[in-house]
């Protein structure tokens, strides 16, 4: 009777102890942010005015790199991401001096297809709350409730939608992974180390003191050679075919990244991160970033930038402001 007393005290002490541990939604592991309790633009509130002008003397040659991917059908999809575009022919005219407009209709993956930008209600995680419910937590506390509780999803998010990014017009630096490692293309199980990052950056001569709150950070795998062999390239059937998942950073790097205080991370890959992770607790790379703010760009194409050996430059990353949307189409461009 007394080890069975004793046995429950400690249990009691147990859970009390993780009760008063447990988050509220006022806080939480990773909220509430820096930038603001109700905050909801996350790291782009590190591209200032005065970040900007500085980004904008960056360039030398005024030479334009398209970083992103034409939206098209044969694009890669990760799962099943529909994508139908149609436009109505024009009538056979009738006479000399007839007008026409065509217009477009579109259904699909609007904002998570194709070069994607990420936003911070994309994705979250389940955490057990002090009063014993289990909630989906997002950026800054936001709960799934808070998201899709009024409206169930109809018309987008209710928080966090992409509306909220600010303009991205920063400093970009190019990580070169694959050159680093003298290949064209990392292999698809290779997991990006921060000796990897370090390295690349020392080869490039690029100071890694000299990274700024706000900098954009891209990360060449090589993996952009793939892109018109989608089961390749990663459609996240893993290893069916000749998917064997692609290649990426881990959580080491997207730790450097938050210790950076960069504004977003972009990469030539599906996913930004190894995919699937190479153990079953390797941790999310996407919810690592996201919980502090930090967005993620992913299937651009960096091969020029590395051809031409292009580290330092003016970057645009600028997103549609599609009420509530998850994601965003975006143009990403770089000048030298």
């Amino acid at each position: 009777m007394r080890t069975l007393t004793g046995v429950l005290v400690l249990a009691t002490f147990i859970l009390s102890g993780s009760m008063l541990a447990a988050q509220t939604r006022e806080q939480g592991p990773w909220w509430p942010s820096k930038y603001g309790a109700r905050d909801q633009a996350g790291a782009s509130n590190l591209i200032t005015p005065e970040k900007i002008i500085k980004a904008l003397r960056i360039p030398k040659t005024g030479q334009a790199y398209e970083l992103g991917r034409i939206y098209e059908p044969s694009m890669p999809q990760y799962g099943n991401r529909p994508y139908y575009l149609n436009v109505q022919p024009a009538p056979i005219p009738q006479k000399e001096g007839e007008g026409v407009a065509h217009g477009d209709y579109f259904t699909g993956y609007l904002g998570q297809m194709g070069t994607q930008f990420d936003a911070l209600g994309h994705q979250g995680e389940a955490l057990k709350m002090a009063d014993g419910s289990v909630k989906m937590l997002f950026y800054n506390g936001f709960t799934e409730q808070e998201l899709t509780g009024g409206n169930r999803g109809q018309g987008g998010l209710e928080a966090l939608g992409v509306e909220h990014v600010k303009p991205i017009i920063t400093r970009g630096i190019l990580v070169d992974v694959a050159g680093y490692k003298n290949v064209e293309v990392l292999g698809s199980r290779y997991e990006v180390t921060l000796a990897d990052v370090r390295g690349a950056l020392a080869k490039q001569g690029v100071s890694e003191d000299s990274i700024e709150a706000g900098d954009a950070i891209l990360f060449n795998y090589g993996w952009a050679v793939n892109w018109n062999n989608p089961a390749k390239y990663n459609d996240s059937r893993f290893f069916v075919g000749e998917n064997q998942g692609s290649p990426g950073i881990g959580i080491e790097v997207a730790r450097w990244l938050i210790s950076k205080n960069v504004s977003m991370a972009g990469a030539d890959s599906c996913c930004v991160q190894v995919q699937p992770g190479l153990t079953p607790n390797a941790g999310n790379v996407h919810h690592e970033l996201f919980f502090a703010g930090i967005f993620l760009l992913e299937n651009m194409d960096l091969r020029e930038l590395a051809r031409d050996r292009v580290y330092e430059f003016l970057y645009l990353n600028l997103t549609e402001r599609i009420k509530g949307a998850t994601g965003s189409p975006v143009r990403p461009v770089a000048i030298r």
